[in-house]
């Protein structure tokens, strides 16, 4: 189980730096996060996929005071994704006119929402983005779409200043990628890993890892009934978890890097 968890996990970190890359081509509009690392490209120079992992180091940073503990896969998340960006880049040509934009645009939803389910399955932790914001409603009490909100619209308006492409690929993100990863993640589950119903940023109810256990326990873990509901920032990419007492932090669950890898 732990050799497919990780082939899972480089697997969907490569793919999702492909979708960028895609996004990037079509000229569209990008995820919010990609709004920002475009518009920081765009004014130094820098690549968009050194970028990324700049920033994502950065953004693990603002973990510390948060109280956000790393896992492996956050880690993999902040280089891999933005390695992959920068690879994928040459080799996929600028799309020639509006319809082969837009076939770009749906070919990296359809692929980015592919790469999510795949490497949240692996269940490695989430991703910097994604713990920064199920941090911030753990410290401050607020929902987590009222965080999700306030971070994207900053970053996204930022990012938009700076030179970032906002266009309808931005909202076909946030309206599309939510259902998509919803009817994968049944795709990707591994067997032996226990699996939570969860909230996605657009309402609908998707299943997502939350912890690893015995392979021979699985069916009994899956006949039993969820013990918490689980609410997670991204697209069940990282969660903070709700219980009867009080809210505490689920297993990691890695969007969503932004998302955000």
């Amino acid at each position: 189980m732990m050799f497919r968890r990780i082939s899972q996990l480089i697997a969907g970190l490569a793919l999702y730096g492909f979708s960028i890359a895609l996004f990037v081509r079509a000229g569209l509009g990008t995820a919010p996060w990609d709004v920002l690392h475009r518009g920081v490209s765009h004014l130094t120079g820098i690549s968009t996929g050194v970028v990324i992992i700049v920033l994502s180091f950065l953004i693990l940073l603002l973990w510390i005071p948060l109280r956000q503990k790393p896992g492996w896969g956050t880690l993999a998340n902040a280089v891999l994704v933005g390695l992959f960006v920068d690879l994928s880049m040459p080799v996929i040509p600028q799309p020639d006119g509006l319809v082969w934009q837009i076939l770009f645009l749906l070919g990296a939803l359809v692929l980015n929402a592919v790469a999510t389910a795949c490497y949240i399955s692996a269940n490695f932790g989430p991703g910097a983005r994604d713990g920064l914001m199920t941090g911030l409603a753990r410290r401050t009490g607020w929902p987590l779409w009222r965080c999700r909100t306030l971070i994207e619209v900053t970053v996204v308006a930022i990012g938009w200043a700076l030179g970032g492409v906002l266009g309808v690929g931005t909202v076909a993100y946030a309206f599309g990628i939510g259902p998509l990863v919803q009817w994968l993640m049944p795709v990707f589950a591994i067997p032996g890993v226990r699996r939570a119903t969860v909230e996605t940023n657009d309402g609908a109810v998707a299943e997502a890892v939350a912890v690893p256990v015995p392979v021979e326990a699985a069916a009994s873990v899956e006949a039993a009934p969820p013990a918490q509901t689980m609410r997670p920032a991204e697209v069940g990419v990282s969660a903070v978890a709700e219980s009867d007492v009080e809210p505490v932090e689920a297993s990691a669950v890695e969007r969503l890097p932004s998302t955000a890898p």
